[in-house]
Parts: C-alpha cells; structure tokens; sequence
C-alpha cells in the first residue's frame, strides 16, 4: 500500500537517505527543510515550525508517518540556545502541529532522531534536558545557552527520547506509535562539520565501534522504514540504538542514563 509520509530535514544526511528509501518503496515523501525541499521553512523558530506544519497541511490530505530527522551539531563556539531550539522544539511541534492529520489514519508512525551521545558522551548536563523537557523554550533556551552547545546536543536528544517515552502511551491510543532512534557516527555533512571542528574534530573517530566503522544514511533508514511500517507495529516508546555497537562497547552493563518519565 502507497503511504504518504513527511520527513524533517529531508535535503541532506539521514533526511536525505530516508527520503530516498520511502519513495524506493513507493511511498509519497513530503520533505521539509530550509532549502530544496518540497516544504521550505526554518525550524529554529515558532514561525517556522508553524509554516511546516501548514505547508504540509496544504499538499497531504493524509498522512501516515512522520520522520523528525532535522538537527544541528554542537561545535566550538556554536550556540547552545539554537541547538535547543532545532533538535528539540523543531522536532517536538512539527510532531504535535502534525497530531491531528496522523490521528485521522489509526495507524500512524512517528520517528524522531535521538543520537547514542545521550549515553556515550560523557558530562553532559541532565538540567539542561529537564530545563527542554519543561516545554518552554524561553526557559530551554537560557539554561542551553549557559553551557558549551557541545554540551547541549546531548542534552536536547535526551530530551526527545524523554519525550517520547512520556507521551508514547497517550499517542497510541490515537493510533500513532512514538518511537525514536539513535544513531552513532553516521557519515552524512554533519559529521564532516565536526571533523573540521578546531577542537572537537580529533575526537569524532575515536568513539570505537564494534564495526570498526561509521554508519551509513541509508542503514539508518532502513531502520526508520521499519519503525514506520507494520512490521513494527508493537514497537511503541521505545528507541533504537543504531551505533555499530558504541554503546555496547563503552557501557558494557547497560545504558548509562536512564529513559525518564
């Protein structure tokens, strides 16, 4: 069966890959990002968020799944206030802004991108994720700002899978399963950014991997077109690790941070 499907960040990376994957599968995509999208719009901003979720409004008369794959990086000097906005607010109200076309299937999916740096990076501060969680992103945007963006990364992709495991329950009563994954090094441009990073470069290779290798886009999506199909289908609130075995390898008994309520 065709489905219609909208992904965020769907011009590059991930996005990207995703895209091409659903449609192989001949599925309808609807993407969305700042640039060569079907949707253009700015997710750092309410006004933005607003303008995706109408823009897609305009073009789907139904929509099956949804993919919040867009995100920024934390790089030296970057500010941690907008990565807060974009990986977080940017994937949280396209989702909800989105709740009533998904809720009018009975049968959709939604996939936000978390990241494996939520157990593997070491440090990051969990206050910031609380302060994200809270929903206000005047709040969010001042704690995320006090501290290194680098830092903020992981805080903000805690807080959507955080998210996720709140709200899964509810959703699937609505007929829309939640669930996130979480990527390791996965070699899309954002991580050529951070190997240019003057600081943070050095270490972007020497997480291990049990692979010995980074991910590809189109692994990752081929795990995100199973979460969005029926083979998943009693998968809900729960998030992917897809890593080549990183978390494995550095937290051999388990996850390091816990999934909050």
């Amino acid at each position: 069966m065709t489905r219609t499907y909208a992904v965020t960040g769907g011009a590059s990376g991930i996005g990207a890959a995703t895209t091409a994957r659903l449609r192989a599968d001949g599925h309808r995509v609807v993407t969305i990002d700042r640039v060569d999208a079907d949707v253009v719009a700015d997710l750092s901003t309410p006004a933005g968020r607003t303008a995706a979720v109408d823009g897609v409004g305009s073009l789907c008369g139904v929509l099956h799944g949804l993919v919040a794959s867009a995100g920024i990086a934390g790089g030296t000097g970057g500010d941690g206030a907008l990565v807060a906005s974009v990986n977080y607010f940017g994937a949280v109200d396209v989702v909800v802004g989105l709740r009533p076309l998904l809720a009018a299937v009975g049968d959709a999916s939604v996939v936000v991108l978390s990241s494996n740096s939520v157990e593997c990076q070491p440090g990051w501060p969990v206050e910031v994720a609380e302060a994200i969680l809270t929903g206000d992103e005047a709040v969010a945007r001042a704690a995320a700002g006090a501290v290194e963006a680098v830092q903020v990364y992981p805080a903000s992709k805690a807080a959507l899978r955080w998210w996720v495991r709140r709200n899964a329950p509810a959703w699937a009563a609505d007929g829309i399963r939640l669930n996130a994954i979480a990527p390791g090094l996965v070699e899309t441009p954002m991580a050529a950014i951070m190997r240019a990073d003057p600081e943070l470069g050095a270490f972007v290779d020497a997480y291990p991997s049990a692979l010995g290798r980074p991910g590809r886009p189109e692994e990752v999506a081929a795990a995100i077109a199973w979460l969005l199909g029926d083979e998943s289908s009693l998968v809900v609130g729960t998030t992917l690790v897809i890593d080549g075995g990183t978390d494995a390898l550095l937290n051999p008994s388990g996850p390091s941070v816990s999934p909050r309520a």
